[in-house]
This record gives C-alpha cells, sequence and structure tokens, in this order.
C-alpha cells in the first residue's frame, strides 16, 4: 500500500454510525460495573444526583471540547495541536495515548477477560457454586488462577483486536451497530426481571430517592471520577473520534447524544441491580465485587437465574469491547500517523504489546507483582485514573476555554452555519467550572 493510502484520513460512514461508535466507547465497564457499586457505597439517589449534575456541567462541555480538537485537525491526538497551530499542547496528545491507548486498556482488557470467563461460568457450574454460598470463593480462586485469568485477557484482546483491523467504517462502526441495540435490549430484559421480583421497592427508593446527609467528600470525588472515567474523557479517544468526522457533522448535537446515551445506560444498570440485589435481601455497598460476587448470588436465586446470569454478563462483555476497541484505535491511530503502518500491521504490533503490558495487571490479581505496595493492577488503575485522566482533561478544557475560543467556535457552529444557543453558557463551564472541577479531583485524589 501506498503511503498516501496508509495516510489517507478514514471517515465515519454515517452519523448514527459516528454517534452510535462514541456512545459505545463511553458504554463501558464504567456504566455496567464501576457505576452500580460506586452507588451503592456512596449513599445511592444522592450519588447519582451529584453524578448527573458533574456530567452536565463538566462532562459534557469535556467532551465538545475534545471533539472540536479533533474535527479541526483531523489527526491523531499527539500530532492534533501541531496541525492546529499549538505545538506546544501536544503534551495532551501524549498523555491521552499514553495512558487511553496503551495503560488503560492493558488493564481493561483483563476485567474484560473476566466477563468472558463468567459467560462460560453462567452456562457451567456458576449457579451451582453460588447457591451454596460460594460466589466469592469461585471469584478468589479464578483471579488467583494466572493461567486463566491471562488467557482470557488474551481471548479478549484479539476479540478487540479483530474489530480495529476492520478500520472506522467496516470494522467499529459495524460492530457498534449491531453491538448497542443488543446491548439495551438486554439492559431492558434485565430491567423486567429485576422490577417484577418481590421486595424490588426498597432497591428502587435506596436508587432513586436522595438523602442528601449521605453526601460526603468521597462522594464527590468518586463522582467526577466516575463522570470522566464513564464518558471516556482525558484519553484520546474522543480526538481521535473527532478527527474520523466530516466538516458536515453537527458536534453538539453529537456529544448532546453521546452523553445522553452513556448517561442513560448507567441509570438504566442500576434499575437492572438494585431492585434485584435489595428483593434478595443483599449489601448493595459491596464495592468492586457487586457484578462478580454479589450479582451471581441474585440470579442463582431467581428462576432461570442461568439464563439471566448469562444474559447479564453478555451486556458486561458488549459494554466492555465496544470501549476497548475504542481505546485500541487511540494507539492503533498513532502507529499509522507516526510510522506510516499500514492499519493491519500497527494493529497486530500494537495490540501484542497491549497484551504483554497487561499480563503484569493479570499476574497481580494472585499477589504479585506490586508497586509501592499496591497490586499491579490496582496501581495502573490509580494513576490512569486519578492522574492521566483528570490532567488530561484539564489540559484540553484549559486550552480550549483560553488559548483556541475563537476557533472552536468556527467548530461548534460550522463556520457559522449552525446555531450553538448555550455558547455562553458552555464557554463559562469549559473556561471556570470544569478545570476548578478537575483541578479538585486531582488534588484530592492523590493518596496512594
Amino acid at each position: 500500500m501506498s503511503e498516501k493510502n496508509i495516510l489517507q484520513r478514514e471517515q465515519w460512514e454515517s452519523r448514527l454510525g459516528f454517534i452510535l461508535a462514541a456512545a459505545g466507547s463511553a458504554i463501558g465497564l464504567g456504566n455496567i460495573w464501576r457505576f452500580p457499586y460506586l452507588v451503592g457505597k456512596d449513599g445511592g439517589a444522592a450519588f447519582v444526583l451529584v453524578y448527573l449534575l458533574i456530567t452536565v456541567f463538566i462532562g459534557f462541555p469535556v467532551m465538545l471540547a475534545e471533539f472540536a480538537i479533533g474535527r479541526a485537525a483531523q489527526k491523531t491526538p499527539v500530532a492534533a495541536f501541531k496541525a492546529i497551530g499549538h505545538p506546544f499542547w501536544s503534551l495532551i496528545g501524549w498523555l491521552g495515548t499514553i495512558a487511553g491507548g496503551f495503560l488503560t486498556l492493558s488493564f481493561y482488557n483483563v476485567v474484560g477477560g473476566w466477563t468472558i470467563k463468567y459467560m462460560v461460568a453462567s452456562l457451567n457450574g456458576l449457579a451451582e457454586m453460588t447457591a451454596v454460598g460460594q460466589s466469592a470463593a469461585f471469584f478468589g480462586a479464578f483471579i488467583s488462577n494466572s493461567y486463566q485469568v491471562v488467557a482470557f485477557q488474551v481471548l479478549f484482546m484479539a476479540l478487540t483486536m479483530l474489530v480495529v483491523l476492520g478500520g472506522i467504517g467496516k470494522g467499529i462502526e459495524k460492530a457498534c451497530k449491531i453491538i448497542m441495540p443488543a446491548l439495551f435490549v438486554i439492559l431492558i430484559i434485565l430491567i423486567l426481571r429485576s422490577l417484577t421480583l418481590p421486595g424490588a421497592g426498597v432497591g428502587v427508593e435506596f436508587y432513586l430517592k436522595p438523602d442528601l446527609s449521605k453526601l460526603t467528600n468521597e462522594t464527590l470525588l468518586d463522582a467526577l471520577g466516575q463522570s470522566f472515567f464513564s464518558l471516556s474523557l482525558g484519553l484520546g479517544i474522543m480526538i481521535t473520534y473527532g478527527s474520523y468526522l466530516g466538516k458536515d457533522q453537527h458536534l453538539v448535537s453529537a456529544s448532546l447524544w453521546t452523553v445522553s446515551l452513556d448517561t442513560l445506560v448507567a441509570l438504566l444498570a442500576g434499575f437492572a441491580i438494585f431492585p434485584a440485589v435489595f428483593a434478595m435481601g443483599l449489601e448493595p455497598g459491596q464495592g468492586a465485587g457487586l457484578s462478580f460476587v454479589t450479582l451471581p448470588v441474585v440470579f442463582s436465586q431467581m428462576p432461570a437465574g442461568m439464563l439471566f446470569s448469562f444474559l447479564f454478563f453478555l451486556l458486561l462483555f458488549f459494554a466492555a469491547i465496544t470501549s476497548s476497541m475504542s481505546l485500541m484505535e487511540v494507539a492503533v491511530s498513532f502507529g499509522m500517523e507516526k510510522f506510516r503502518w499500514q492499519r493491519s500491521r500497527a494493529a497486530w504490533i500494537l495490540g501484542i504489546i497491549i497484551i504483554i503490558l497487561g499480563v503484569p495487571s493479570a499476574l497481580s490479581l494472585s499477589g504479585t507483582p506490586t508497586i509501592a505496595g499496591k497490586a499491579f493492577f490496582d496501581a495502573v488503575e490509580y494513576l490512569c485514573n486519578n492522574v492521566f485522566l483528570p490532567v488530561g482533561s484539564f489540559l484540553a478544557s484549559v486550552f480550549v476555554g483560553w488559548f483556541w475560543l475563537p476557533k472552536a467556535k468556527e467548530e461548534l457552529t460550522n463556520g457559522g452555519e449552525l446555531q450553538f444557543p448555550w455558547w455562553n453558557v458552555w464557554v463559562w463551564c469549559v473556561r471556570i467550572v470544569a478545570p476548578v472541577g478537575i483541578a479538585y479531583i486531582f488534588v484530592s485524589g492523590l493518596k496512594w
């Protein structure tokens, strides 16, 4: 393939495809695994209320800023700032590429592998183990078996690579057009089953009736972190996806759809989980083990539980892989642009590198290796979520709000052809609200 063909910028085949892909990137483990356990840990509806406010006033403005940078540059995050005349700010692109395309994906595909393991186990013995009180033991035995954890990590990453090899239109967009509708169908089925369980109303009340006395500093920090993690901000994804957009697309509308679909899935996940947890008399504040320890117990106690268990972990797998393919696209697009590689070569080389980077995280679940007293998995997750992600989001917001605002307005209005009635509010958010909020989470979250 000639250099010209390698460097030719791909485009989304349709506006719907782009929205589903961007929403798929945002809709990931953060919505269905992380969001529910934070709700359970941080006081239920009070956390949900804070999360929604942060998503509207910080998450949406930053996402719109990242889309604008990407489309204006038509480049990967590293090269984007040079292309729009601000090479000094390329630090944002480097942070996103390293944190998103490599480090985040290296531990993300480990958890993605868990979803495949639990899909298989749901049809083969998981219900029997959980029915006799061995749910935690089952999970512990699995993550302690390094060979199994690595094998499922590699399988999950191989499926991600398979999609990304197809490119933007034939790979990521096509996959999201199939996966996203299926994800919503499965979610609705699980919600209907959960809400019809005896005693489900207690869980709905916990989820929807805020008790503001439960608001703490930790609640605010968790809500800020969850919004950024869920929306895939600060990881180079939205800049990369924006770079594949045509100049005729409406960025404000696309961002609204992406944020709305992402938030909707997170909220629906709560309706699928908390009514069932309370109906079975279980504790919602089980932390990260809610999906892999508590919910299998719930499924084992309900009619046709094996089927609903399989559907839930299939849902979790769909959410995980739509995000993992977007993270990998950051790395692959970087390889294609920086080294002039063909897509297939970039996907294979960088995919293998990411698998190797993920092996220490997979192995650390059984005790070693560690970094400064933390399991390698926990240390990498901490660095990405508490350092790289907020720093990248902060810099992108400051750059657009204070150094690139006139050009941003051109992008958001398509050169003045479209209206953006919330322009003044958005400017205030991207200049003041978002940087201050992000700085707060960064400073307050630096507790190793």
